[in-house]
């Protein structure tokens, strides 16, 4: 049997290996546009903060090392079209070489992709996301020659980048068009004592802002912030990602409200293919509403599952709680399930205590 998974993330590796432990005779291929495989987007900013030594060092495998498993992984390269009707693929490597191959099971996990807002000035020189190992290493370059740095979006990645480019001396300002920072996982009243912890480290941040222009010639001088222009050499967008659903709906894949839907055995809607990962939708363990989950945890499970049902077992993936952990300099923190503001929303009762304590024994 030939299995094809196209995408080599948390869901898509997972599911490789997975598949091998039950399966030791059948074909493994997996695709990936990336040169990297194997590391976690989540250490990125601890590499440039310099608590980790190298962008090496979050990279946990290579792709010779799931070749000693027969897993043959290929890097910096794109399937371009699925014709699932014979069950044929073509993929385009980085030197615009085009082949196709067959398969037998298919398996989606091609992940989100970042959601760039249409600012005017996105296309400046630096400006730059963040979701690679290469998008870190422009990062932690370019940010050597600045002064003045616009980060776009209060999630996780944003926070975390801010406080570790401040450790730095550079002069960071955080613009969220949310009413609070990190506003998905956290209650008011904890996004509060993030935003005091950043501006203790003389971050500018802007709640229920719009970012309205990156100013510049060639390259970023300026961005405009509800109408106020603030001096900037270099702008990152953290805005979050979107399902990378594109190639499922060229095959007809269904589609639920926000991504490919599947079942608890993480079957598509077509026939011998599979769908994992981030652009996937779950179903919320608290709601019981469909919602998503890009998340590292959420896809190693779906990876795991989406494997022992091709190798026969009978499993399903359950409702997600979304748990998020993060670490802010000295702040860490973490969330799991609905905010007290989700809840009200939805007319869910909830009880609410604020207790100071430590995350730690106090003699460390």
């Amino acid at each position: 049997m030939n299995i094809v998974i196209i995408g080599a993330g948390a869901s898509g590796l997972t599911a490789a290996s997975n598949i091998r432990k039950y399966d030791e005779k059948s074909q493994i291929i997996v695709f990936t546009t990336q040169k990297h495989v194997a590391y976690s987007p989540c250490a990125i900013p601890y590499v440039i903060g310099g608590h980790i030594d190298s962008f090496d060092d979050i990279i946990m495998h290579r792709p010779t090392d799931y070749l000693k498993k027969n897993i043959k992984i290929f890097t910096e390269t794109k399937v371009t079209q699925i014709n699932n009707d014979i069950t044929e693929l073509t993929y385009e490597d980085k030197k615009g070489n085009k082949q196709n191959l067959k398969y037998d099971k298919l398996v989606i996990a091609t992940g989100g992709k970042p959601l760039i807002p249409p600012i005017p000035g996105k296309d400046l020189e630096g400006v730059f996301k963040v979701r690679t190992v290469e998008d870190g290493e422009k990062i932690l370059e370019y940010s050597k020659q600045c002064k003045n740095v616009v980060l776009v979006g209060g999630g996780a990645i944003g926070l975390e980048l801010g406080s570790e480019l401040a450790n730095k001396g550079i002069k960071v300002t955080i613009a969220e068009m949310m009413p609070q920072l990190f506003p998905r996982s956290f209650d008011q009243e904890m996004s509060d004592k993030f935003q005091e912890h950043l501006q203790g480290k003389n971050i500018e941040i802007f709640t229920g802002s719009t970012v309205q222009s990156i100013n510049g010639e060639t390259k970023v001088e300026s961005v405009t912030i509800d109408d106020m222009e603030k001096e900037a050499d270099m702008v990152i967008l953290s805005t979050g990602v979107r399902p990378e659903t594109e190639l499922a709906e060229s095959i007809g894949c269904e589609l639920g409200q926000f991504a490919i839907k599947v079942t608890p055995h993480m079957e598509t809607s077509v026939p011998n293919v599979y769908a994992a990962g981030d652009c996937v939708e779950v179903t919320n363990a608290i709601t019981g509403q469909i919602t998503l989950s890009p998340l590292g945890t959420t896809a190693v499970r779906q990876g795991i599952i989406l494997a022992k049902n091709l190798a026969g077992h009978e499993i399903e993936f359950q409702p997600v709680l979304n748990s998020t952990v993060s670490q802010i300099s000295q702040m860490e923190m973490g969330a799991v399930g609905i905010t007290e503001q989700e809840a009200n929303k939805l007319g869910i009762p909830v009880v609410v205590s604020m207790v100071d304590s430590l995350s730690r024994a106090r003699y460390y």
